[in-house]
């Protein structure tokens, strides 16, 4: 990713879905990012500010961005810009979202992909044209701190730390919660409930377009809200539907209302909600929101208040659900922290997990891989010479730009110490070196690879050295269709 791709866009985060998105909340309604807790190191609450350095994000963002005035004001009394700078930073935005063609697809052409970064660049040089490289500068390091903090990042009087992480949190990729919590890993389209450090549920979730990520971080769960209404934002995106107005509330239990029966807020700019089909689970099916089928939400939020310290009823659960043109509120008794990640490289029950880098945040690389592996106690020199090889291949095979060449025999020359054939002991280091790199090259040559199709969204590698090791397997797993899993019962937290 080009420089300014990594720098100028994290501006466009965290309020923008507010906004821009089908997710939009309601004044009011919202509680409270890890950049990535992409595999590039995974993300630990403790490294929010590195991983948010490391997440680009999207125009349409900075445009919706711009909606929340304590975000403008805030611009005004922090960086001293003017309301005519911002004027004019709102209309770079607003151009490059009125040139956005989304695409429902899952994939992106490198012709798209190349545009999308072209303008991106663009942009960014606009923004220094108008306030300058410093303001620019202090601009990005805001948005940052609304990518990792949320809307509480515009509100000085929060002094809430109930979501703060678990002092006992590994900051290690792929760590496991020792507290209650929900955790959410994006290209892994997989959201689990975790009860005082164990695994309870998990759920196969669609997540935001690419034009409206998913943002990553540290947030947090705080009232469930029964058939919300939905103001649509002045997007592109909402110019195309019928029968729905920019600015209009659409009414609680109107089939216009793409939020369906159940929200959480979890701060700006993104909500858990109902809503999607199942077919949409698995997929990008939202505008900055975790996105669940109608009977998938309603299991979460009660198995939510579950684990929260307190329970919903049957009764009142139905009740709340029964007036669709009622808007209920329900505090939950406990603050429950969502972590957001971007992990595209997971060791899970004993198997090597690698997933489609679905953002395009180049976390599909050696490095990570390394960190991944040593995080569990191996190295990527204590694999065979033919694990190492499978390993990179998967790597570059889930990248969104895989290379044409593997680097097979980098890794059989990087792996010192390992046998790779009979090389003559008196030859140099060099000769012995091209002879290892040789023989891996052939022997790659000489396997027939099975191709990654364009859609494999996962790719799992069985290492014996992993056994017994990693982030648990998804448990009581709802996909979303078919018969749903039994209940399940936590205890409940003081």
């Amino acid at each position: 990713m080009n420089k300014i791709r990594h720098t100028a866009l994290w501006l466009i985060v965290a309020f923008s879905l507010v906004a821009a998105a089908a997710c939009t909340v309601e004044p009011g309604s919202n509680s409270n990012s890890p950049a990535s807790p992409s595999p590039s190191t995974s993300p630990s609450p403790s490294s929010e500010v590195s991983q948010a350095n490391a997440i680009p994000v999207t125009l349409p963002v900075l445009d919706a961005m711009f909606s929340d005035e304590a975000f403008k004001s805030r611009l005004k009394s922090k960086i001293e810009l003017t309301d005519d700078q911002i004027a004019q930073l709102q209309k770079i935005a607003g151009d490059e979202v009125a040139r956005l063609r989304q695409s429902n697809t899952e994939e992106q052409s490198a012709e798209q992909l190349s545009q999308a970064e072209q303008s991106r660049q663009h942009a960014a040089e606009a923004i220094r044209g108008v306030i300058g490289e410093q303001k620019a500068q202090d601009l990005f390091a805001m948005a940052r701190e609304y990518w990792v903090k949320g809307s509480e990042a515009t509100d000085p009087n929060k002094t809430d730390k109930a979501a703060a992480p678990d002092s006992t949190t590994s900051n290690l990729p792929n760590a496991v919660p020792k507290d209650t919590r929900v955790v959410v890993n994006i290209p892994a389209f997989r959201m689990d409930v975790f009860s005082a450090g164990s695994l309870v549920k998990s759920y196969k979730i669609g997540i935001g377009y690419p034009e409206f990520p998913l943002p990553t971080g540290l947030r947090k769960a705080q009232t469930i809200i029964f058939n919300p209404t939905w103001t649509p934002p002045d997007e592109p995106w909402v110019a195309k539907m019928k029968n729905v107005s920019v600015g209009e509330k659409v009414e609680a239990g109107s089939k216009l209302n793409p939020l369906g029966p159940i929200k959480i807020p979890i701060g700006l700019p993104s909500l858990i909600h109902g809503g999607k089909s199942p077919a949409k689970l698995g997929t990008f099916a939202s505008h900055g929101c975790v996105g669940l089928t109608t009977a998938q939400v309603q299991d979460f939020a009660k198995l939510l208040a579950q684990v929260a310290g307190g329970e919903i009823s049957n009764t009142a659960f139905q009740s709340y659900l029964k007036d669709k043109t009622k808007t209920q509120v329900v505090k939950l008794d406990h603050v429950v922290p969502v972590e957001l990640r971007y992990e595209t490289i997971v060791v899970e029950d004993g198997k090597l997990h690698i997933y489609r880098d679905v953002y395009d945040q180049d976390t599909n690389t050696e490095a990570n891989l390394r960190a991944v592996l040593e995080a569990n106690g191996i190295k990527l020199e204590d694999l065979s010479e033919e694990q190492r090889t499978q390993v990179l291949d998967a790597l570059n095979a889930m990248s969104r730009h895989p290379l044409n060449e593997t680097a097979t025999s980098k890794a059989a020359v990087s792996a010192p110490g390992k046998a790779a054939g009979n090389v003559n002991p008196s030859a140099s280091p060099l000769a012995a070196a091209n002879a290892t790199a040789d023989k891996a090259e052939k022997k790659v040559a000489a396997r027939v690879k099975k191709p990654v199709g364009k859609n494999q969204k996962e790719l799992v590698i069985e290492l014996a050295a992993l056994k017994g090791k990693g982030y648990p397997a998804a448990v009581n797993l709802d996909t979303g269709a078919g018969k749903p899993a039994p209940p399940v019962v936590v205890k409940s937290t003081d």
